[in-house]
């Protein structure tokens, strides 16, 4: 896609910071990181999020970020990451580019990922997992 953000940055049209690169995938730090270290990996070909993304790029995209998770811990001393994907602008998705997070970790850092809303009733539950499980059976 000729005007998107990660897509220049993947094809080195606009700087980053690399962390990894192989033929499918581009792995550069954030530059408004939530800690330091927080990596980015995205494909190298555009897709807008994870229902788009073709699943033989998503288990490269997906084994680049286990290998980017290992280095961040090992390399930054850190105790712990978040891994993960946000999918839509409602959801937090800033770039519409499928892109992982990786965010390194440690005590008392202050990042908070979500905070909890309990279900009801386990009737209200249960009737949320129903209509997800009839929708995995027609998907």
């Amino acid at each position: 896609m000729s005007d998107c953000l990660f897509c220049k940055i993947a094809t080195k049209e606009i700087p980053s910071t690399m962390v990894y690169e192989d033929e499918d995938v581009y792995a550069f730090l954030d530059i408004h990181p939530v800690q330091p270290g927080h990596t980015l990996i995205v494909p190298k070909v555009h897709s807008e999020w994870l229902l788009d993304t073709d699943p033989e790029i998503l288990k490269k995209l997906v084994v680049v970020g286990q290998r980017v998770a290992r280095a961040v811990l090992s390399g930054l001393g850190v105790e712990g990451c978040n891994f993960t994907q946000n999918n839509g602008a409602v959801a937090g998705q800033a770039i519409p580019h499928f892109h992982f997070h990786v965010i390194p970790r440690k005590a008392g850092d202050g990042f908070k990922v979500w905070h909890g809303m309990p279900y009801g009733s386990a009737e209200e539950a249960e009737e949320v997992a129903r209509k997800i499980r009839d929708a995995c059976h027609s998907a």
